[in-house]
């Protein structure tokens, strides 16, 4: 068992709502067949990465990847990487395992299952090369800010599981979340911005067609590009002890 802490010490307030989208047929058929191939089911326990991918390799962990449509490319532009997508919603579960088919993808294995218990659960301190989130629900009320996912104490564990140089890439089209994750990054004393404020988009991150329409129409988009430093990491201390 994990003798770490437990949700309500990262303020853990699940930032998605639980009934969303019903899967397709083919969604559906993906998620039944190929769920348990690329599929890792959620447990108490650390993740032997090398077992998992069946090779040793940095690993990027996504955080909520929708239809896994900039996964895929990712991971075909990065076969060198491992990538260990997380997703709660089983349409895009189903939606990544019929791209992973299609393109005949192996560097991807999927956790349907809350990012936050992920994180804490199953990753060891210090084992990750880079995090991925890419335009998470901004719960633009701001009586529900409280539900976004870059809060304070999710970023400190989410450090904690990067290795020193690893990196966490935060991408938003909602201004005032924008400023909050800047706000939020730039405060953990374990991670360094690499750019003045906001990041250009790196290369490896695709353009989406939903973001080249937005752009189009005058909206913004606000890439985020923060690394790990060599800040004795709070987790690895923890398991020593």
């Amino acid at each position: 068992m994990n003798s770490e802490k437990n949700p309500k010490d990262f303020g853990h307030i699940k930032s998605f709502v639980s009934q969303r989208a019903h899967m397709t047929p083919s969604q559906k058929d993906a998620y039944d067949r190929l769920m348990p191939v690329w599929g890792i089911p959620y447990e108490n326990r650390v993740l032997d990465l090398e077992t998992t991918f069946k090779r040793q390799a940095p690993t990027i962990l996504e955080i909520g990847f929708g239809m896994g449509e900039t996964t895929l490319k990712i991971a075909q532009a990065r076969s060198e990487d491992n990538f260990l997508g997380v997703e709660v919603f089983p349409s895009g579960v189903g939606s990544l395992l019929k791209r992973i088919e299609e393109h005949n993808t192996t560097n991807i294995r999927i956790i349907q299952h809350d990012a936050v218990e992920v994180v804490r659960d199953m990753v060891r301190p210090a084992t990750l090369a880079g995090v991925h989130i890419y335009f998470p629900d901004p719960w633009h009320k701001k009586r529900h800010h409280k539900r976004r996912l870059i809060q304070p104490p999710f970023i400190e564990l989410l450090a904690s599981r990067l290795l020193p140089g690893g990196y966490i890439h935060c991408a938003t089209d909602w201004e005032n979340y924008a400023e909050q994750m800047l706000e939020v990054l730039s405060a953990s004393p374990l991670l360094d911005n690499q750019f003045t404020d906001y990041a250009p988009r790196p290369d490896y991150r695709p353009q989406t067609k939903f973001e080249t329409r937005g752009l189009r129409l005058g909206h913004g988009v606000w890439d985020l590009l923060f690394t790990r430093n060599t800040t004795p990491n709070p987790a690895t201390l923890l398991m020593e002890k």
